[in-house]
C-alpha cells in the first residue's frame, strides 16, 4: 500500500489512557497503541471521523519485537519517517483487520 497517511503524534485527554498516541488523514483518524509486558506494541482503538472510537479487545495480534522497537525509535524522532510508520501500521492494521470496523477501514483506506 503506497498511501501517504501523513502520521503525526498527538495526544489525547486523561479518559482515553495509552502509551503511544497518533492521528493521520489530518485529523481524520486517531490510533492508540500500548506497549505490552513483553516489550511488543499493540493496537489499543482506533477512532475515525463519522464511525465513534472503535476500542480492540486482547486477541489483538502485536508487532514482532523488532517491529515494536523499530516503532518506538521512530516515534521518539521529532519528526516521523511517514514510510517506517506507514509500514509498521498498516501491516498491524491489516493482521487484526477482522477486529475493527471494515466499512472504516475501507472508507479511509486503511485497507486494501
Amino acid at each position: 500500500m503506497d498511501k501517504d497517511f501523513e502520521f503525526f503524534k498527538t495526544s489525547m485527554p486523561s479518559t482515553r489512557i495509552a502509551d503511544y498516541y497518533l492521528g493521520c488523514l489530518e485529523g481524520c483518524v486517531f490510533i492508540d497503541f500500548n506497549l505490552s509486558k513483553d516489550r511488543c506494541i499493540f493496537l489499543k482503538r482506533i477512532s475515525f471521523d463519522g464511525y465513534g472510537c472503535c476500542d480492540l479487545n486482547e486477541k489483538i495480534i502485536p508487532m514482532t519485537k523488532e517491529e515494536s522497537q523499530i516503532f518506538i525509535d521512530t516515534y521518539k524522532k521529532h519528526n516521523l519517517d511517514q514510510e517506517i510508520m506507514n509500514k509498521l501500521i498498516t501491516s498491524t492494521i491489516e493482521i487484526n483487520k477482522e477486529h475493527i470496523w471494515q466499512d472504516a477501514l475501507k472508507e479511509y483506506g486503511l485497507i486494501e
